[in-house]
């Protein structure tokens, strides 16, 4: 372990008893340069920043985008930190001269197993609060709801959303598709704790897999069972992305976790090389969740969701004067 020697840490330590950067042991690690990247546009999510202290992803969710041979991840079922996250992170945290909106969990999960020792994305929350910027997650892990305390004093002073990626409300389906994520159950449950907190909370409805998850069922379970957890917004997409590397990995995956149904092929003759594989019947299914969400007042519209999530917190620009 190390401590902060500077000005910084002398803040955190105040703020927070004391501040440490956890070394990794138990874990393999990779260089990193950085660990903040400036968004060329902040229309998703209204996120500014993009932020990954992990590199790869344990869950095995056989359609991840992430295994796209056009991020470079080598190894992408093992999970590595990034060395000194903390260090640069701080040090970048420091030098922006325009605050704003960190977004994590887009290409790793920030709290896949090793981050309940680790404690990466944790001091990295501490870290974003104490230089008062705001931050959006995403994450398929109950492990979240830990860090209810940061993400509160961070929506102290900027804005924060926390989102659950849910694909299907069926945990038995889930094993299939997503074989070492946490039941969608867990996810719920991690949601209501949430919400309950007082925190803005949401769910990425995507992938909706074709032929498989693209049910009106399974829509509105999802729908109805997240206004039971307080769910402010979902964001859809009904179907699923394939381009190289990863759709080898999907339609084989397809074959082993749905043997004789036929899946693998469908997919070929439905879809061939399409990269956007839109369900047959998307249409009539956003129809249903457009409307289950008006119901219960769930925001679903990007902008809507943007706006909602940082009302009251106004222009996070720093200001010289």
């Amino acid at each position: 372990r190390r401590g902060f020697t500077t000005q910084d840490g002398e803040i955190l330590a105040e703020r927070y008893g004391y501040f440490v950067i956890e070394e990794s042991i138990n874990m393999e690690t990779i260089t990193a340069k950085t660990i903040l990247q400036k968004n060329k546009t902040s229309d998703w999510f209204g996120n500014d920043y993009n932020m990954n202290l992990y590199r790869g992803c344990c869950h095995g969710c056989i359609y991840c985008d992430s295994r796209s041979e056009c991020y470079r991840v080598d190894n992408f079922d093992t999970v590595r930190a990034k060395e000194n996250a903390l260090v640069i992170l701080r040090d970048e945290l420091r030098r922006k001269i325009r605050k704003g909106v960190i977004g994590t969990g887009a290409m790793s999960d920030p709290y896949n197993p090793f981050e309940k020792t680790e404690l990466l994305t944790r001091h990295a929350l501490e870290l974003i609060s104490a230089y008062e910027f705001g931050i959006t997650v995403i994450t398929k892990s109950p492990l979240i709801t830990r860090d209810i305390d940061v993400y509160s004093e961070i929506a102290g002073h900027s804005p924060v959303l926390c989102k659950m990626t849910v694909t299907s409300a069926d945990d038995a389906l889930c094993r299939l598709i997503e074989p070492n994520a946490p039941a969608p159950s867990e996810r719920f449950n991690a949601l209501a704790k949430m919400s309950e907190s007082g925190l803005f909370t949401g769910i990425t409805l995507m992938p909706v897999l074709p032929f498989i998850e693209d049910s009106e069922d399974n829509i509105v379970r999802i729908v109805r069972t997240a206004h039971e957890c307080g769910v402010r917004c979902i964001y859809p997409f009904f179907g699923v992305t394939l381009r190289a590397n990863q759709r080898e990995y999907f339609l084989d995956k397809l074959a082993e976790a749905f043997p004789d149904s036929g899946l693998r092929e469908r997919y070929i003759r439905r879809f061939g090389s399409s990269y956007e594989c839109v369900s047959p019947d998307a249409k009539r299914l956003r129809s249903i969740f457009t409307s289950e969400c008006d119901r219960f007042g769930i925001l679903y519209n990007m902008k809507s969701i943007i706006s909602a999530y940082k009302r009251g917190y106004g222009d996070l620009q720093l200001s010289f004067f």
